[in-house]
């Protein structure tokens, strides 16, 4: 692998996470429409991709926004399993913070399944604080824990 930069989303980067959507993601039983083209169209100034320099293959992603609640929101982050260990999830989230703040935003929000513990431990080293554990979680029927990170 070549050297990496975190960018912006461009045009067919949608196509490339769902051709390599396994190698992101695993045996985890993710439902691929939750990769909305909208996180590309309509947010794709806070969407962001680790990109290989030399190859031009994406290494990692994170999809997000700021909701008016002033939230700057994480949809998905994902790094390729070839890439787990070069620090590129903190580096994508260190890029959205930035562009979140430049949005106004008062904190960050993720949400994570209860089970997964990699998730949580992630989030408590970059920074988030408010863990909480909701029932339910928007009427799903299943347990969310939601993450937040204040901003200052």
């Amino acid at each position: 692998m070549s050297d990496i930069s975190i960018e912006g989303v461009r045009d067919g980067d949608l196509a490339a996470i769902l051709r390599d959507f396994d190698r992101f993601w695993g045996d985890l039983d993710l439902p691929r429409y939750l990769h909305h083209p909208m996180f590309f169209l309509e947010f794709g100034d806070t969407a962001f991709v680790a990109r290989d320099t030399g190859s031009g293959e994406i290494a990692g992603y994170l999809l997000g926004f700021v909701a008016p609640t002033g939230d700057g929101y994480i949809h998905f982050v994902a790094v390729r399993d070839d890439s787990r260990t070069l620090g590129l999830g903190r580096m994508l989230y260190e890029r959205f913070e930035k562009a979140a703040r430049d949005r106004g935003a008062v904190a960050l929000k993720a949400i994570t399944g209860p089970g997964n513990e990699g998730s949580v431990a992630f989030h408590k080293r970059v920074g988030f604080t408010e863990m909480v554990r909701v029932e339910d979680y928007g009427g799903s029927g299943r347990t969310r824990i939601v993450m937040r990170k204040p901003l200052s």
